[in-house]
């Protein structure tokens, strides 16, 4: 079924104004709310700020965890002489 018109441009509009937010990682409750505020013109920004700060107190958290993961990684490969011995330090510090 394909809609076209005003209808049609409604619906792309709404899909465009989706797809943004979930491409930042803003759950699909989230981008309700988000959308929420976008058709509402006595939205009030702190709203659409404290959705977004939470948002990127996710974000730094996880960078954070992702920065410890790496260098974890890093040192096992470091560690590691790669050749044919049994002893494997990466195992070890499994």
């Amino acid at each position: 079924m394909r809609i076209s018109g005003r209808s049609g441009r409604i619906a792309a509009k709404t899909a465009d104004s989706i797809q943004r937010p979930r491409s930042l990682g803003f759950s699909v409750e989230q981008c309700r709310h988000l959308l929420s505020h976008c058709c509402n013109r006595d939205r009030e920004a702190a709203d659409v700020k404290a959705i977004v700060s939470t948002r990127l107190g996710d974000v730094e958290r996880k960078t954070v965890e992702l920065e410890d993961l790496r260098d974890m990684l890093k040192h096992f490969v470091a560690n590691c002489n790669g050749d044919r011995r049994p002893e494997c330090p990466i195992i070890e510090g499994l």
